[in-house]
């Protein structure tokens, strides 16, 4: 990963301007964080456009990727050609889609119809005249679940009966103490900032409509109940001493992976392609997946853009339109499990009908596909990333003893309202 964030700090994308006519061989540059199973894809792209080579830079974590999109957007300078902006970021982003290409000027207008359509709705500006980007995934969310560790605690292993467990996240902690009660050395999660992620977009879809900041992108973050909710729910596994206290996607995780470090991970879809990855051999078959408390939600999700500094417009525009083609998004989730935006996709008997090996055969089709149906999609202001990142740290520092949980709501509010400035 460090490797991988050195080239990304070091390369540069371009300067801006559309394709030249006389630079036939030129190389496209594509900046993801994560796994969004585009590694194959990019062949396809090639051979299609003779004379294009396309490099892929990736970190794993959106924290990382974050800062680094910020400085080259602002400077006009340093991004690749086309750039994923991660549900959270997208906001940010909208309010400076001058520094993007509109893609309906190179024919994306007719993919409309493709997508889920509140996906689409997200992409556009506000009065609909600028397509800033182009869907990706949808993040339906499931729960992650070891089941050799839950069958040294005596819990139940197979998915129906698992989820049975756990209908509420009052439940989920009831069985996290059972376990925590039979196995030594092992968490019953990998930490609150997953939690908190999850119960967030859950609490605020079922109710508000938004979370942090409401729909005129005033800070809600301590009046809105739907967050003070999740908050709780959150700090409620930290007070238990339940989790690891690690941030998905960082070092740590990647090693605990290897490891009976924890039994369970919230798990959006893309959520299992990190796991299979970091996991390896170790986990090949001692996870599987079930539905998640609450029975339903989301976490996450992309689409694509392309800065203006990019010096190959069109081109990278008809390679944004290539990797959110039904083809390509059924490819991407063979490879990573990123469940499809694109209606088309999902259709496909190779999504709807998915089984997944690595998770004893869990099949992924069938369970993600039930639950994007009943996805609601939550408003998330601007400065969204900032104040979620926050208010992870005062969670985290709960867990590790820096922070009392009698005082946890007020160090995040106070956390809160510093990163939203």
């Amino acid at each position: 990963m460090l490797a991988a964030a050195g080239v990304l700090a070091a390369a540069c994308g371009g300067g801006g301007g559309g394709d030249s006519k006389s630079d036939k061989n030129f190389t496209l540059t594509v900046d993801v964080f994560g796994e969004f199973g585009y590694e194959t894809l990019y062949k396809g792209f090639e051979q299609s456009h003779p004379g294009v080579t396309v490099k892929q830079r990736k970190v794993s974590s959106l924290d990382d990727y974050k800062p680094r999109l910020q400085q080259w957007i602002a400077t006009g300078s340093g991004a690749g050609d086309v750039v994923a902006l991660e549900e959270g970021i997208l906001p940010t982003y909208m309010q400076q889609r001058t520094k993007f290409v509109n893609l309906f000027d190179y024919g994306a207008r007719s993919m409309q119809s493709d997508f889920l359509p509140w996906k689409w709705q997200l992409g556009l500006s506000p009065d609909g005249s600028q397509l800033v980007g182009l869907g990706t995934d949808v993040g339906p969310l499931a729960m992650c679940y070891r089941k050799d560790l839950f069958k040294k605690a005596g819990l139940p292993t197979e998915r129906d009966e698992v989820a049975k467990l756990w209908p509420t996240w009052d439940q989920f902690l009831a069985t996290g103490q059972k376990f925590q009660g039979k196995v030594s050395g092992a968490k019953w999660l990998d930490g609150p900032t997953a939690v908190l992620r999850a119960t967030v977009l859950q609490n605020a879809g079922s109710g508000p409509g938004y979370s942090f900041f409401d729909k005129d992108d005033k800070f809600v973050f301590d009046t809105n109940p739907a967050v003070k909710q999740a908050f709780d729910t959150a700090l409620k596994f930290e007070q238990n001493k339940m989790t690891a206290d690690m941030s998905i996607f960082t070092p740590p995780w990647q090693t605990a992976l290897k490891r009976d470090t924890f039994a369970t991970v919230p798990c959006p879809s893309w959520m299992l392609g990190g796991i299979k990855q970091f996991s390896g051999d170790f986990g090949k078959g001692k996870w599987d997946v079930a539905t998640t408390p609450g029975g339903s939600g989301y976490w996450g999700g992309s689409w694509l853009a392309v800065p203006k500094q990019s010096k190959h417009q069109k081109a990278a525009a008809e390679l944004a339109q290539y990797l959110t083609s039904a083809q390509s998004q059924v490819g991407a989730f063979k490879d990573k499990d990123t469940f499809p935006s694109n209606v088309k996709a999902e259709q496909d008997p190779a999504v709807s009908g998915a089984s997944n090996d690595y998770f004893s055969g869990a099949p992924t089709g069938k369970i993600f596909g039930q639950l994007v149906a009943s996805v609601k999609p939550v408003h998330l202001g601007p400065k969204n990333e900032d104040v979620r990142q926050a208010v992870e740290n005062v969670l985290i520092a709960v867990g590790q003893g820096h922070v009392k949980p009698e005082e946890a709501w007020g160090k995040a509010v106070e956390a809160a309202k510093k990163a939203a400035r």
